[in-house]
């Protein structure tokens, strides 16, 4: 725009009708608003900082201190107390000192619980020094065994043999002359005898004895007899099942195993009747 042209005077209106303002200086409205927000956020500033520095005082003093144990804390941890509104504690007064070593948790004494006062141990199961016995197998009603030339003498186990005895009245002598007849240890086609008091008759080198069981294979043969029948009725013979051709016969009225002889005294004397127990 050239200098020369005319400007249009200050004072006059435009066209709309309105003329500037020229009392005041332009900007110094946002002036005020600028430095008034400015003293507003300072004054909050400052409220803000005293409200939580005196806020702080009391508490900070009152938490750091440790209370005792508590009863109900888990574990064995130390707990801190809260302060209380309604507490009686002055500053400086006594307190109850903290244990300097907590105590084991409860959970861990559970695991090992003491005997009560007045109960014994349990001992330990002592080790048996001898096998135990084997258990008995199934039984049948007692039996007695008669020889066939003796009649009136039944097998009968004293002093750990087994002989041809007459049997009187008294219930011992009748006891030890009856037998519990069972399946064959080493063949259940086959017998084996036991005594009253649990032992069974075994041949042991030849001649029979009553001997309690070892569970050896050994054993178990050496107590299985087989039955082999004669004519006469319900008579029979027993025949050792891992001495084959040796039979069990009285010989001076001991009961042994023999070879087998070809003769009627060794047929008799190997000749037995099973007969209802005596006792």
């Amino acid at each position: 725009m050239s200098e020369s042209k005319s400007r249009p005077p200050q004072d006059r209106p435009w066209e709309s009708g309105w003329a500037p303002d020229t009392t005041r200086a332009p900007g110094t409205r946002r002036l005020w608003l600028a430095g008034t927000l400015a003293l507003a956020t300072i004054t909050a500033c400052v409220t803000a900082i005293t409200v939580m520095d005196s806020e702080s005082d009391e508490p900070e003093s009152r938490a750091a201190e440790p209370t005792t144990l508590s009863s109900s804390a888990p574990g064995g941890l130390i707990s801190f107390a809260t302060p209380s509104k309604g507490g009686t504690d002055k500053p400086g007064g006594a307190r109850a000192e903290p244990s300097p070593t907590p105590t084991p948790s409860t959970s861990a004494s559970s695991a090992s619980p003491s005997p009560k006062p007045g109960t014994k141990a349990p001992k330990p199961p002592k080790a048996s020094a001898t096998p135990s016995k084997q258990p008995k197998p199934p039984s049948t009603q007692g039996i007695s065994i008669r020889a066939v030339n003796f009649p009136d003498r039944y097998w009968r186990v004293r002093d750990g043999y087994v002989r041809l005895d007459q049997i009187g009245s008294g219930p011992e002598q009748r006891e030890d002359a009856t037998f519990q007849r069972v399946a064959g240890l080493a063949d259940s086609s086959c017998y084996s005898f036991i005594t009253a008091d649990g032992r069974y008759l075994r041949h042991r080198s030849f001649v029979l004895v009553a001997n309690a069981s070892d569970g050896s294979s050994l054993f178990r043969k050496d107590a299985t007899f087989c039955p082999r029948s004669r004519s006469a009725s319900g008579t029979l013979a027993l025949e050792s099942v891992n001495y084959p051709g040796r039979f069990l016969r009285h010989r001076n009225f001991q009961l042994r195993l023999d070879p087998y002889e070809h003769g009627h005294q060794y047929y008799a004397d190997t000749s037995f009747q099973i007969v209802s127990g005596l006792d």
